[in-house]
C-alpha cells in the first residue's frame, strides 16, 4: 500500500506530464522559493546590506552611504526568531505597525565562529540595547527616555500606567530590534573615560577616529559678505550641520575643517563648545553621577567571566545588564537594603556575556553608549566593510550620485 506522500507524489507527476500550465507555474513556483531560500540563507549567514540614516558617523559615514555589513567577521549570529517574513526586519511592508515576525518561537543566542574579533575602531552594526520595547505611534523617540519624562512628572507607577493608556507599547526580541552602526570605542574589561571631549581607554588616548567631529560656535563680523563667504566655506568644506545667523554661527565639524574656517577673513572666533553641568539623561540616568557627554567616568566594561563586588554605587551601572541582558530578577529589599539576585542575597556578580562601547564619530550627534550603556555580545550583527553605493539626500538624480565614495572601504 502506497504511503501518503508517495500518491501525492504520483499525482503531481501525472499533472506536469499532461498540463503545459501545471508544468510551467510548478517551475516559476520552485525557481522563487529556491532563490527566497539561498537568498534567506545569505542574509543570515554572509552578509546584509544597510543605509546610513543620519549623520551620527560623520565625516567616516555619510547619510546616504549603502553599505556591505559582514555577518562572517564576527560569526553569523543564529536568529532568535525564526519564524518570520522573509528580507524585511521588523515590520511588514507597506505598514508601520504590522509586526513582520512570530514571537510564539523563540531560541537562545548562538553564535558561529567569525574569522576575527571585534577590534576597537571597528565600524559595527548591532540590534539597539534599548529596542527591545518600543512605543509604535513614536518609534523615533526612546521608549525609556519618554518613561523616564512621565515617572519624574506622576511618580514611577503612575507615569508608567500614563505611558501604556497614550501610547500603543510593543515588545521586541533581540533580532528584530532596530539596527544601529556605531564605532567600537571601548572593549570587554577595558576602563572608559571622557575629559573634556577626549576618549580615555586603559587611561591611553583614543587616536582611532581622525575625523571625528564636534559642536563648534563659530564668531564673526556683522556683515552680510562675510556671512555669505562662511556659508560658502562651510559647503566647500563638506560641513553639513551648521545654523544660526550673524554674527554667531554653529557648526558640527572636525578639528581640521574648523581651523581652515577660524583663518577666514571676518571670522572672529571658532570655539569648542563642551558640556559642563550634569546630564541626567545620560546612561545611567542616576543623579549620583554628575556625567555629561563631554565628562564621562570612569566606567568599566563588563567582560564574560569577569566577576564584580555589587553595591548601591555601582548598581545602577550593571542592573539593566542583570535584569534585562541576562534575564535574573533583581530586587533591592528595602531602602540601602539587601541586593536580592533571584530571589538571593548577592554581593556580588559574574557577567555571563561580554559587552561593548559604542560611540558615534559626530560626538555631539550621536545617540550612543553614553546615552543608552553597554551594547551586548548577543546584540552583535556584523562589521561595516565598505561603501557599495552613495546617495546625497539633499541633491536629485544623477547629482545624488557620490562617485567618489563607491566602493570605499569603511576605517
Amino acid at each position: 500500500m502506497k504511503k501518503y506522500y508517495q500518491k501525492i507524489r504520483d499525482k503531481h507527476r501525472a499533472l506536469k506530464a499532461r498540463s503545459k500550465t501545471y508544468k510551467a507555474t510548478w517551475e516559476w513556483v520552485s525557481a522563487i522559493v529556491f532563490a527566497t531560500v539561498v537568498a534567506s540563507l545569505v542574509h543570515l549567514l554572509l552578509f546584509q546590506m544597510y543605509v546610513i540614516p543620519s549623520s551620527s558617523m560623520e565625516k567616516s559615514l555619510l547619510r546616504g552611504d549603502y553599505l556591505y555589513v559582514s555577518k562572517l567577521s564576527y560569526g553569523p549570529k543564529m536568529p532568535n526568531t525564526p519564524i518570520a517574513f522573509p528580507f524585511v526586519h521588523h515590520t511588514m511592508p507597506f505598514s508601520k505597525t504590522a509586526k513582520s515576525f512570530c514571537d510564539g518561537v523563540q531560541w537562545k543566542y548562538r553564535r558561529w565562529p567569525g574569522v576575527k574579533q571585534i577590534k576597537r575602531g571597528d565600524v559595527v552594526v548591532f540590534n539597539f540595547p534599548e529596542g527591545d520595547t518600543v512605543l509604535l505611534d513614536m518609534q523615533d523617540r526612546s521608549y525609556y527616555s519618554e518613561l523616564r519624562a512621565a515617572q519624574s512628572q506622576l511618580g514611577r507607577k503612575a507615569g508608567r500606567q500614563a505611558l501604556m493608556r497614550r501610547h500603543k507599547i510593543v515588545v521586541r526580541p533581540v533580532d528584530k530590534r532596530e539596527n544601529y552602526i556605531k564605532r567600537c570605542i571601548a572593549l570587554p574589561g577595558d576602563t572608559l573615560r571622557i575629559v573634556r571631549g577626549d576618549v580615555f581607554v586603559n587611561e591611553h588616548t583614543e587616536t582611532l577616529v581622525p575625523d571625528k567631529e564636534f559642536l563648534y560656535t563659530v564668531s564673526t563680523m556683522s556683515m552680510p559678505s562675510v556671512a555669505a563667504n562662511l556659508q560658502t566655506a562651510f559647503r566647500d568644506n563638506g560641513i553639513t550641520e551648521w545654523g544660526g545667523r550673524s554674527p554667531y554661527f554653529r557648526m558640527n565639524a572636525t578639528e581640521q575643517d574648523a581651523a581652515a574656517i577660524a583663518k577666514l577673513k571676518g571670522v572672529e572666533s571658532v570655539q569648542k563648545e563642551l558640556a559642563v553641568e550634569p546630564d541626567y539623561e545620560l546612561f545611567p540616568h542616576d543623579t549620583r553621577y554628575g556625567w555629561n557627554v563631554d565628562n564621562y567616568g570612569p566606567l568599566w566594561i563588563p567582560s564574560k567571566g569577569a566577576t564584580v563586588e555589587l553595591t548601591h554605587a555601582n548598581l545602577p551601572l550593571y542592573r539593566r545588564i542583570i535584569e534585562t541582558y541576562e534575564g535574573h530578577t533583581l530586587t533591592v529589599d528595602g531602602e540601602g537594603g539587601t541586593i536580592l539576585i533571584d530571589g538571593q542575597p548577592a554581593t556580588e556578580y559574574t557577567f555571563a556575556m561580554d559587552y561593548y562601547w559604542m560611540m558615534g564619530d559626530n560626538r555631539h550627534n550621536s545617540a550612543d553608549s553614553r546615552f543608552w550603556g553597554f551594547v551586548p555580545e548577543d546584540h552583535i550583527v556584523g562589521k561595516a566593510s565598505f561603501t557599495w553605493l552613495s546617495l546625497d539626500p539633499d541633491k536629485k538624480f544623477p547629482g545624488n550620485i557620490r562617485w567618489k565614495r563607491m566602493f570605499k572601504k569603511v576605517r
